[in-house]
């Protein structure tokens, strides 16, 4: 079983992929390839479609991962961001889905404002949204971000914290109310 790295671990690591560390990029992937795929699966809703575009989302990272700044973001907030860029990049582009689902469903995905994670990668949002963040129930924040910046669907937050959907929902979007409140001030 391979160990999860903690924030400045990761972080680390990334620093010595970007100098050519293999030894280093595998442990960023064997740390976070589960979450990027979860991202890209709940994207793409085509496991297929999804390893392909987590291979794509490491080439990226191994070949950018010298442009990656701790100060600006937290290392899996930059992954998720090259993970969901690249699965929205392979839904615009056309490629065959195998799914059932039109692809007008994906028009929910794409936004023409600005990405949340680039806007909580600047510095001053950051320290406001995890500050926000501190002031919800812990339950909640910690769904939120699991949502959010590890891809993770509300059914499976539910199963892991044993409630019921529609109960999860109901946390989130309070917490989001919450959250969008604090961050107007």
């Amino acid at each position: 079983m391979t160990a999860i790295l903690t924030r400045d671990e990761l972080a680390q690591a990334l620093g010595r992929t970007g100098q050519g560390d293999r030894a280093a990029f595998r442990a960023v992937y064997e740390s976070t390839s589960a979450k990027l795929m979860g991202v890209c699966l709940r994207i793409l809703s085509d496991r297929q479609l999804a390893e392909d575009v987590l291979q794509d989302t490491y080439l990226t990272v191994w070949r950018k991962a010298e442009t990656f700044d701790a100060s600006r973001a937290s290392p899996i907030t930059w992954l998720v961001t090259i993970a969901r860029n690249r699965s929205i990049d392979r839904l615009r582009s056309g490629a065959p889905m195998r799914t059932a689902a039109p692809i007008e469903a994906a028009i929910d995905l794409a936004d023409a404002g600005p990405l949340p994670s680039a806007v909580t990668e600047q510095g001053d949002d950051v320290r406001r949204l995890n500050g926000c963040l501190e002031q919800l129930d812990e339950k909640v924040a910690r769904c939120i971000r699991t949502a959010f910046f590890e891809g993770v669907t509300y059914d499976v937050l539910a199963e892991r914290e044993g409630a019921p959907l529609g109960t999860m929902k109901s946390w989130i979007r309070r917490g989001l109310q919450r959250l969008k409140a604090c961050l107007d001030q």
